[in-house]
């Protein structure tokens, strides 16, 4: 019999200032929505593991999404006559209006690197409408990632983009599954890994805005030992600001823990995903 993976993908348009987006996204299982969001310069292929573990989407309907610029999500018309950057407003409003075109009811929203980096952002402007928030590999300030060789024309970009991220793993994570991670950003577009650094490093600079996150979205923040992008003592730095939040760091992983080694990350995942099932 054949295997046959539970992952079903389509497309939606999302709307948003003036822009129809054509987002793809990826999901799987039942219950309670878990808004997965990619780390930069990637796509929603880095939470294949997630989708398919029925120990997840047994109680979570688990959904992914590519960014627009990003895997089979299109850019917007007119792309090519400005460079991309992302932009903590767009990135927020945007991942929000996706929910909602989904319909979905308050969701999780988990994110790593920058996907975890946004989820401060949605726990200061959009507490009302997310259950929880899984910021994974996340702190309020990580500069110096936005890096003009990144994007130049004498260098094979997806190439240096990727091996430039390679170090962020840690040697205990299966060889199969770095070579796997590195083979995503291998595959990004033109200019699209610095377009997103602009956020890492620049735009999200959210040290003189942290302790205003009332606390009352419960926030988990998870960092593995061997992220020298956004470390454990940056992470817990972080935490120690926001109102009621948890942190945790992971040992024997680093900056991509649901791609890089999917079973040591879920040993840490699956008691934080118990306490959101008890919330309300």
């Amino acid at each position: 019999m054949a295997h046959i993976e539970p992952i079903t993908g389509r497309y939606i348009h999302v709307p948003y200032a003036g822009e129809d987006y054509r987002v793809f996204y990826e999901e799987a299982g039942q219950g309670i929505p878990l808004v997965c969001l990619h780390t930069a310069g990637t796509d929603s292929r880095e939470w294949r593991h997630q989708l398919c573990d029925a120990d997840i989407n047994g109680s979570f309907r688990v959904i992914a999404l590519d960014l627009p610029r990003h895997g089979k999500s299109i850019p917007p018309s007119g792309w090519w006559k400005e460079e991309y950057r992302l932009t903590a407003t767009f990135y927020s409003e945007f991942v929000m209006a996706f929910c909602r075109e989904l319909g979905l009811e308050r969701p999780v929203v988990m994110g790593s690197s920058m996907g975890g980096n946004i989820c401060l952002h949605l726990a200061l402007n959009f507490e009302q409408d997310v259950r929880a928030l899984i910021a994974i590999e996340a702190c309020d300030y990580s500069p110096g990632w936005w890096l003009d060789w990144l994007s130049n024309p004498h260098m094979h970009g997806g190439e240096v983009s990727a091996t430039s991220v390679y170090g962020l793993m840690a040697p205990h994570s299966p060889e199969e599954y770095r070579r796997e991670t590195w083979w995503y950003y291998a595959q990004s577009g033109p200019g699209i890994f610095k377009g997103d650094l602009y956020f890492y490093s620049v735009d999200h600079d959210f040290r003189n805005l942290v302790d205003r996150i009332s606390g009352r979205v419960p926030l988990y923040f998870m960092t593995g030992v061997y992220d020298f992008a956004c470390t454990p003592e940056m992470t817990e730095h972080t935490a120690r600001k926001v109102k009621g939040s948890e942190c945790i760091i992971m040992e024997e992983i680093g900056h991509f823990p649901m791609c890089e080694n999917p079973v040591t990350f879920k040993r840490y995942l699956m008691p934080v995903l118990a306490k959101i099932r008890e919330t309300r």
